[in-house]
């Protein structure tokens, strides 16, 4: 637990979480934080200042509706005493490009974001939501001294969210009643996890008698094609992707400021987790209080091992083009931090 956290449980403050971008993804966070109701003061820091200063008076106007939250703009400085970071600045992915395509630019600008963070806010838990978020994600771990526990990435949790939509859609259900992961990188080699995915314990295949619908393999594939290609739709059709991936990441914040053990698919360092080391992607992981609380080792299909370490081979690679591979690892290792002893695999 942080010394921020101890001080704000002893002296009843409440949570505060400070955003680094103030564009659409990070205007529909602070949004969605006040419409939920988890925290007590939000700030938006963007390089451009009057954007950053009208969303946060357009947002402080809606708080009459919900519950007192104190919502501001700022600089750095204003960041300081935050619970939570959330860095969602960086180049916007254009219709036609992939997300590892914004990789270059937005490694350099948090080479310059990072550091600034850490010097205001060297106790805050960091969420990371620009893309490639994986990348960006151990691109933080190597540019701060901040513990493996203390900066996750927004990862799959979104693809996930439409993972269980689209099998919703497709079985008459309730989204909330499927249960399924997608896994590996947010990005084009993500992994769908189809050997859990089920509803209502009934394992999600080629007529599983979970609808009556009389599903294909044909069918089952176009699910994950929609899923995988939905934030090219998306961008083609409005220019960005901004209120699912808002509402997911408050979940993350609530369950880290509630200590609610909540487990989602966010992008962490792996130490070994499914023999992988030395690479940031999306597993099942337990956040809390704490951060990240331990990464689950969900059991996995063989043909879904191998795809997820393919995953991860081609997200080092992008790393060590941009000189980032074995860095985050060994720092992490070397400082012994609580995720080494809290997030490794546990047996039984």
């Amino acid at each position: 637990m942080s010394e921020r956290t101890v001080d704000r449980l002893m002296t009843h403050q409440p949570p505060k979480v400070s955003i680094i971008g103030a564009g659409m993804v990070g205007s529909t966070l602070a949004y969605s934080l006040v419409v939920e109701r988890v925290v007590g003061e939000v700030v938006l820091v963007d390089i451009n200042h009057d954007r950053a200063e009208g969303e946060a008076k357009d947002i402080a106007h809606a708080v009459p509706f919900s519950a007192p939250t104190v919502v501001t703009s700022g600089d750095y400085e204003a960041c300081r005493n935050s619970d939570i970071i959330v860095i969602t600045s960086g180049v916007a992915q254009k219709p036609g490009e992939t997300r590892l395509d914004l990789v270059g630019k937005n490694v350099d600008i948090y080479r310059e974001i990072v550091p600034q963070v850490e010097r205001v806010a060297p106790d805050a838990i960091v969420v990371i939501l620009s893309n490639p978020v994986d990348i960006l994600t151990y691109a933080t771990l190597q540019f701060s001294s901040y513990p493996r526990a203390r900066v996750i990435g927004a990862g799959t949790i979104l693809d996930t969210s439409r993972f269980r939509h689209e099998l919703g859609r497709l079985c008459s259900v309730d989204p909330r009643n499927v249960h399924g992961y997608v896994i590996g990188e947010h990005g084009d080699s993500e992994v769908p996890v189809w050997s859990l995915a089920n509803v209502a314990g009934i394992a999600v295949r080629p007529n599983c008698g979970a609808c009556a619908a009389g599903c294909t393999q044909l069918d089952l594939d176009g699910v994950f094609e929609t899923v995988k290609n939905a934030a090219y739709d998306i961008i083609r059709l409005k220019g960005a992707t901004n209120f699912a991936v808002a509402l997911g990441t408050t979940r993350m914040i609530e369950a880290i400021l509630r200590d609610q053990n909540t487990v989602v698919t966010a992008s962490t360092l792996l130490l070994g987790e499914h023999g992988i080391s030395d690479v940031c992607l999306s597993l099942p992981v337990v956040l809390g209080q704490s951060g990240l609380v331990r990464v689950l080792e969900i059991p996995l299909a063989e043909t879904e091992r191998r795809a997820v370490e393919r995953s991860a081979e081609l997200l080092k690679e992008v790393g060590r083009r941009l000189g980032l591979a074995g860095q985050a690892a060994r720092k992490s290792q070397d400082k012994n931090v609580q995720a080494d002893d809290s997030c490794a695999p546990k047996g039984g």
